[in-house]
C-alpha cells in the first residue's frame, strides 16, 4: 500500500504567502539583515577583484567596463542597492530600539502581558516602508534615466 502524500488545507488563502508562522516578522528582518550583509561583503571582496583589474592594462579595464554596461548588470547594481538600504534602515531600527526608542513609559505589569516586541512594532513597520520607499525610488532613477 503506497504512502498518499499529504493534503493540506490552504485556509489562510493569499495571506498564507505572507504570513510568518510561528516567526515574529522581526524574525525575518533578522535573516534578511544576515543574508543582505553577506551580499555586501561578497561585493566588497569582487570590488576590490574588480578595481585590480585595472593593473592589467586598458584593454582589459575596458573590456571589463563594457561587460558592466549590460542590462544584466543594471539588476544585479539594483539588487546591490536594494541590499544596501534595506542592510542601513534595519541597522538604524535596531540601534534605536537597543538604545530603548518608542519603548513608552514603565507600568505596572498586567496580564496578558505586552511584550516590548509589540511596542516597537509601529517604528518597524514604518522604518521598512521608509526603506521600501527609498528602494522603489531609487530604482526609477536607476532604471528611468
Amino acid at each position: 500500500m503506497a504512502n498518499k502524500p499529504a493534503v493540506y488545507n490552504n485556509r489562510l488563502g493569499l495571506k498564507g504567502w505572507v504570513y510568518a508562522g510561528k516567526y515574529s516578522f522581526e524574525r525575518y528582518l533578522y535573516i534578511g539583515h544576515r543574508l543582505s550583509g553577506m551580499g555586501l561583503i561578497a561585493y566588497m571582496v569582487l570590488h576590490i577583484i574588480e578595481t585590480a583589474n585595472r593593473m592589467r592594462g586598458e584593454e582589459a579595464w575596458a573590456a571589463l567596463m563594457g561587460l558592466f554596461a549590460s542590462p544584466v548588470f543594471k539588476v544585479i547594481e539594483y539588487l546591490l542597492f536594494a541590499a544596501a538600504v534595506f542592510h542601513a534602515m534595519n541597522g538604524v531600527r535596531l540601534l534605536m530600539v537597543e538604545l530603548g526608542f518608542f519603548l513608552g513609559k514603565p507600568e505596572e505589569p498586567v496580564f496578558p502581558y505586552k511584550s516590548s516586541v509589540m511596542k516597537h512594532r509601529p517604528l518597524t513597520y514604518i522604518i521598512m516602508l521608509l526603506a521600501g520607499l527609498i528602494i522603489v525610488l531609487g530604482g526609477s532613477s536607476l532604471f528611468f534615466e
